[in-house]
């Protein structure tokens, strides 16, 4: 095994393993990641999470503005004289220019069995879609939207009651090792160009995370799962937001939105096909609660509707 010189390009917590992983095998010369965000109740600028274990591997850290026609930006890369550059949840498109400084061009690990789910969002998509397996995948970089050939791909069974923040970790972690194979071995792979038809995970909005009750029971779970921890289930009640903290499918049957039954585990809503039972919930501008308690304190009693 050789170690190389890598730049590492990634921004969020669930990155950070990635670069540390990467810390230990290689040289990371470099780490590129989004600017400082406002954050909390003062709004003041915070760092991205994978600056700061940056920082705190003692690596160096950039965090342009923007990467196209930023030739200040492209020289420094080229100084360090990297082999080869490694993403995972940067957040932004890398151009040509960028990919160019890199011999053997950026590797990209990406949760998913592409050219399924291209995009931003492909694990909370697969859940909300149903899957019930996807995957990870290594691929080099070109100038589109994860369109580059495939060093690796692994398919993974998606558990029953995962939720995307489980289950991307589950595939980060698997595609950390892949990573690190492909890394070893780069001088001899040749990546293979994707073969299919392409899906789409793009960022997910507010709106996603409506409880559409219309819906199978079972493609409410789904998609509650896949929306978990953001932005989280949600649905109207009298002209505010509740949040939906745990929920499960069941058998019942009423309108859609119908409130079934209310006890002491919690309330059985109609779906378009069986019922949801919500066991906790959080009101607007309240605290997490179980869904009796909402339901007894909100006057919610079976035949009320809820959702719209």
């Amino acid at each position: 095994m050789r170690r190389r010189r890598v730049v590492f390009f990634g921004s969020p917590a669930w990155a950070v393993p990635v670069l540390a992983a990467l810390a230990r095998r290689h040289d990371v010369v470099l780490a590129v990641t989004q600017p400082d965000k406002p954050a909390g109740r003062g709004l003041r600028p915070r760092e991205s999470p994978v600056a700061v274990r940056a920082r705190e591997l003692g690596i160096p850290v950039e965090k342009p503005e923007r990467l196209r026609k930023n030739p200040a930006f492209v020289e420094r890369l080229r100084s360090l004289a990297p082999e080869v550059g490694v993403l995972a949840a940067y957040g932004k498109i890398v151009p040509k220019e960028v990919l160019e400084a890199f011999p053997k061009g950026i590797l990209n690990l990406h949760p998913s069995l592409l050219p399924a789910y291209r995009g931003a969002a492909p694990v909370n998509w697969a859940l909300i879609r149903g899957e019930r397996e996807t995957g990870v995948s290594i691929m080099r970089l070109d100038e589109g939207m994860d369109t580059g050939p495939v060093y690796r791909q692994e398919r993974v069974a998606i558990r029953p009651h995962e939720t995307a923040l489980e289950l991307s970790e589950r595939l980060r972690d698997r595609g950390i090792e892949l990573l690190l194979e492909v890394l070893d071995r780069l001088d001899e792979l040749a990546p293979t160009p994707q073969r299919g038809e392409p899906s789409y995970a793009p960022l997910l909005t507010k709106e996603d995370g409506r409880v559409r009750f219309e819906d199978a029971a079972e493609a409410i779970y789904a998609r509650h799962r896949g929306v978990a921890p953001w932005p989280g289930s949600w649905f109207w009640h009298r002209g505010r937001r509740v949040k939906v903290l745990k929920m499960r499918p069941e058998a019942g049957e009423g309108a859609p939105g119908e409130v079934l039954a209310v006890g002491p585990e919690g309330v059985r809503v109609a779906a378009g096909e069986g019922a949801v039972r919500l066991i906790e919930v959080q009101p607007e501008g309240k605290r997490p609660m179980p869904a009796e308690a909402w339901a007894r304190g909100y006057g919610v009693r079976p035949g009320v509707r809820l959702g719209s």
